[in-house]
């Protein structure tokens, strides 16, 4: 109760110009009004699709929590949250990466790719972190931003060309529409990441940071629509594959 009134009462002291605060608020409330749709719908599934809804759900609230604790962190310091931020991507991210897994469980997918997927993702953001937080002076971001944007790569070259994809055309329907749009927010959607990550530590990319980029409104706008974007690609499969019985 505590922190509820406190939160109150950083929200009503927001500049009416703070466009970073307020990305957080609203990705804070979107997060958790997603988390409450995909929760009361687990019951509308059989038991092949509930696992990859209640999956959305938990990404979406895990994102919640997190930017709630941001956009107090941001009202109290005016800094980018960049630990908390960092803590809710090594959760969530290769959460969204075990819902390629589950969709492709009905053509044999095995627990291999889940890993595969997972490691790179964890690669991704722990190198990520270092350039960001860590080795953030010199040529530090571009070095470990190379190596988490290789990551990155194996990532979309696995679900574009390799064996994810085999297995989603081997399942047709609905698992083949919702892997292919999933393909299309790692690719596009994902990408609005590195350009956070550019916008906020030194290199040969500094100019994006004087064309009116801010990292954490990258980051924000970033996370809804890959977030909840994801949980709505699930949801739209379950409900097809439902129609279809």
């Amino acid at each position: 109760m505590e922190h509820f009134i406190t939160s109150i009462s950083l929200v009503s002291k927001m500049a009416p110009d703070d466009y970073v605060g307020f990305t957080f608020f609203i990705g804070s409330m979107a997060m958790m009004a997603a988390s409450a749709f995909f929760f009361l719908s687990l019951n509308q599934f059989d038991s092949k699709w509930r696992t990859s809804i209640l999956v959305s759900g938990i990404i979406t609230f895990i994102a919640a929590v997190h930017y709630f604790y941001m956009r107090d962190y941001w009202e109290a310091f005016g800094e980018s949250p960049t630990f908390f931020r960092y803590v809710d991507w090594t959760l969530t991210v290769p959460l969204m990466c075990v819902e390629f897994y589950l969709i492709l469980k009905v053509a044999g997918a095995k627990k291999s790719l889940l890993w595969k997927l997972i490691l790179a993702s964890v690669v991704m953001l722990v190198t990520g972190y270092f350039g960001e937080a860590v080795y953030n002076t010199g040529s530090g971001p571009a070095v470990w931003g190379l190596i988490s944007g290789l990551a990155y790569f194996y990532i979309v070259y696995e679900i574009w060309f390799g064996s994810a994809k085999k297995l989603a055309e081997q399942a047709g329907g609905a698992v083949l529409t919702a892997h292919k749009t999933l393909c299309w927010f790692v690719l596009v959607g994902w990408a609005i990441y590195p350009l956070g990550y550019m916008a906020g530590t030194p290199g040969w990319y500094e100019g994006l940071g004087n064309i009116g980029l801010n990292m954490d409104v990258i980051y924000n706008i970033g996370d809804a629509i890959n977030k909840i974007g994801f949980g709505l690609v699930v949801y739209s499969a379950a409900v097809a594959a439902k129609k279809t019985l």
